[in-house]
């Protein structure tokens, strides 16, 4: 596998690597502006500009977006998260020049027609409406907005029906003024890529854009809080989460593999205390999440309005224990849980082409695979442990419950359980 990385003279980075005996490719434009970089007013518009890029451009119309990758049997997709967006396509290898053009096409030159913004708000309502029948989705934006209140990383990917309902085809044209500059591009590509023909093709299509610079973000200050939903449902869906490091912060792989030993697999201390044991629930789990200057260490549950109480206290001990009674093996099967699915989900070209974007706009390099797997198996049993008992004695906690809350215990029961 060969890295290879280029930045042109706007400010554009291009990062590819070859895979030998890849006759595709995976190819993307991700641009480092999502939800977060969004005015209280904008929340959702990033969104809305995702689905409108596939909506017609000055060159090409929907149907012929669609077209021009599937007749050459290819896949074009979109995402957004909270602190980026990406417009993707997977193709055969010498399909690259064209799915290039038509992901250029999409990011730099979409014509928002007042008709298709008309119908893309409607789904778009759809995808809301779908996401707050979805107890388990969300939740975790509830228990966002209680971490970070009042602040656009704690505010949801989707935005607000009534702010959806009143974006305009001026809206969306600014915020691609706003935030779609050569400096916030990165161009990635992984699988049967030549490096040197796709930083060409890329100044072709690229190379004219002005500098724009770069707008402030407001910092993340985690405060931890609590929303409670009562609605009939056969559940309690439950979540607390934690302040973790950020993504550049050097504890962050000790924050994974402490989530990971915690409520990363069946034999998790989680899994088997709270399900096995004690048979309280059918899911559980913790994960850490990162950003640029932020993190969060989340505990989510799903158990009966009879039972959360005993499912809250127990969570709460073992997270507890954990900062004392973790053991080597315990930290060393984490360990190998990360680097394992590290290292198969790397398989894939896709997944290649995410990891360049995601490294080139975290460290603006791209780590080796040894390098990355050497940070994990530099974490130590006393590292874990020691942020576990940070993580219990600063006793800041959001959470969100959805259901048959009634009888489910409070942030102060938690905090106070917390450092009895």
């Amino acid at each position: 596998m060969t890295v290879e990385i280029a930045r042109l003279s706007n400010g554009v980075r291009v990062a590819t690597e070859h895979m030998p005996g890849l006759r595709s490719a995976s190819i993307g434009i991700w641009i480092t502006a999502g939800a977060r970089n969004e005015r209280l007013e904008q929340n959702g518009i990033a969104h809305f500009l995702e689905h409108m890029a596939f909506k017609g451009t000055e060159r090409r119309s929907a149907l012929q977006i669609a077209e021009a990758i599937e007749d050459v049997g290819g896949y074009i997709n979109a995402y957004t998260s909270r602190e980026m967006t990406a417009y993707y396509a997977r193709v055969l290898s010498q399909d690259v020049p064209l799915a290039m053009d038509v992901l250029a096409d999409i990011v730099l030159n979409p014509v928002f027609d007042p008709k298709e913004i008309e119908v893309e708000r409607g789904v778009i309502l759809q995808e809301i409406g779908q996401a707050l029948d979805t107890p388990d989705d969300v939740i975790f934006d509830w228990l966002q907005e209680e971490a970070y209140p009042d602040q656009p990383i704690g505010r949801t990917i989707l935005g607000p029906s009534e702010r959806v309902r009143a974006f305009s085809r001026s809206d969306l044209a600014g915020f691609v003024a706003e935030q779609y500059g050569p400096e916030h591009i990165i161009l990635a590509a992984a699988g049967g890529v030549d490096h040197d023909a796709i930083v060409r093709e890329a100044e072709k299509l690229f190379g004219h854009l002005p500098r724009r610079g770069d707008l402030p973000v407001e910092a993340a200050s985690f405060r931890g809080g609590e929303r409670r939903q009562v609605k009939d449902l056969e559940q309690v869906h439950f979540t607390m989460a934690f302040e973790g490091p950020s993504y550049r912060d050097e504890t962050i792989e000790c924050a994974q593999v402490f989530s990971t030993a915690l409520g990363g697999g069946m034999s998790s201390r989680l899994f088997q205390d709270v399900r096995e044991k004690r048979g309280l629930c059918y899911t559980i789990f913790a994960q850490t999440g990162a950003y640029a200057d932020t993190g969060l260490t989340t505990i989510y549950a799903g158990t009966s309005a009879e039972q959360i109480g005993e499912l809250t206290a127990l969570t709460v001990d073992v997270l507890k224990r954990s900062a004392e009674e973790m053991t080597q093996a315990e930290v060393d099967r984490a360990r190998a849980q990360i680097k394992a699915g590290l290292l198969m989900g790397l398989e894939s070209a896709s997944a290649r082409a995410e990891r360049l974007a995601r490294m080139i706009a975290i460290r603006d390099r791209v780590p080796s695979i040894e390098e990355t797997v050497a940070r994990f198996d530099a974490v130590t049993l006393q590292d874990t442990r020691a942020f576990a008992a940070q993580m219990v004695e600063a006793r800041r906690v959001a959470m969100a419950l959805y259901g048959p809350v009634e009888a489910a215990p409070g942030l102060a029961q938690v905090s106070e359980r917390l450092a009895a």
